[in-house]
């Protein structure tokens, strides 16, 4: 019983800290699921809701369905993550708004710390693998550098905006909300959640909802069929990622003008920038440190992982 309260209250922390690296544009909570090793298990136990699931839930049978679904180690999991949005997450918010350069410090160490624990997941770098580790460097690095469409609210575009904000969630590397940026409805989503705009946000949800369901299916199949390819292209997303949490850079803006009316100052941009040796510089070094040192931390928290059930 022990044990059992003590493997959950961890994954809650892990969950947690999913949860917190969400809030920052261009950091993502697959990251932090890989690093703690529970990323394949997250794969795996939302991939089990499935038609199979479904009969057990109708017929009454939960503890079937429980066990079929994997359900208490994904209900400790969002749990983490449903506390994070509502303490720390609030916290991240201000400092990325009043420090964005030392928040950005934090969480690039963090990020350059992961390629290392994440990319130390493939067992043999054959040509294949280190195809897909620059492949995947280079998609993310374009995403990076596209500029934002405008926003959109048409039914099909919001259940697409929601499929793709889902699967960039759980992918290392790809931030959910920096995606819904590039493409243009991130203040329309997020205008919509403040107004509890339920038309607007049915869609969103549909979307990711069925894109999370689907995309775990994908992910579950490649894992274990080309585990080193597949780590190889998600070592390649975080990598990529390091050129959006790039500390030191100057955020374009341009006033967009939404659906209903509403104008928005939207972010079109990046220009990078070379640090200023001074105070905030080496405060951010030291951020750096810790961000990698917490990773560190993370991994050896995360080092007995615990076993993916076979289904």
């Amino acid at each position: 019983m022990a044990s059992s309260l003590s493997r959950y209250g961890a994954l809650m922390l892990k969950g947690y800290a999913m949860g917190a690296a969400n809030v920052i544009p261009g950091v993502s909570g697959g990251t932090i699921a890989f690093i703690t090793g529970i990323y394949e298990e997250l794969i795996h136990s939302i991939k089990s809701f499935d038609v199979q699931a479904l009969q057990l839930l109708l017929k009454g049978r939960v503890k079937a369905f429980s066990e079929h679904t994997n359900l208490p180690f994904l209900l400790a999991v969002f749990l983490g993550v449903g506390l994070s949005v509502f303490t720390l997450a609030a916290l991240l918010s201000y400092a990325f708004e009043h420090h964005e350069v030392l928040t950005m410090a934090f969480f690039f160490g963090l990020i350059l710390a992961s390629i290392y624990f994440v990319g130390k997941h493939v067992s043999r770098w054959s040509f294949g693998a280190v195809f897909m580790l620059v492949l995947g460097t280079a998609l993310a690095v374009g995403i990076a550098l596209l500029n934002p469409a405008n926003p959109n609210d048409g039914f099909l575009y919001l259940f697409v905006c929601g499929i793709v904000a889902m699967c960039s969630m759980i992918l290392p590397g790809l931030s959910g909300s920096f995606v819904l940026l590039i493409m243009g409805n991130y203040w329309l989503i997020l205008t919509a959640a403040k107004d509890r705009d339920i038309d607007m946000l049915i869609p969103v949800a549909l979307g990711a909802g069925f894109g999370l369901i689907a995309f775990s299916h994908l992910l579950d199949y490649v894992l274990k069929r080309f585990h080193n390819q597949t780590v190889g292209l998600l070592t390649g997303f975080v990598l990529g990622s390091l050129l959006i949490i790039w500390p030191w850079k100057h955020t374009l803006t341009e006033e967009r003008l939404l659906p209903d009316g509403e104008v928005k100052v939207a972010e079109v941009g990046y220009e990078w920038l070379l640090p200023a040796v001074n105070g905030e510089f080496f405060a951010a070094l030291g951020l750096i440190v810790v961000g990698a040192l917490l990773v560190w931390g993370i991994e050896q928290f995360g080092a007995q992982k615990p076993v993916v059930k076979a289904g």
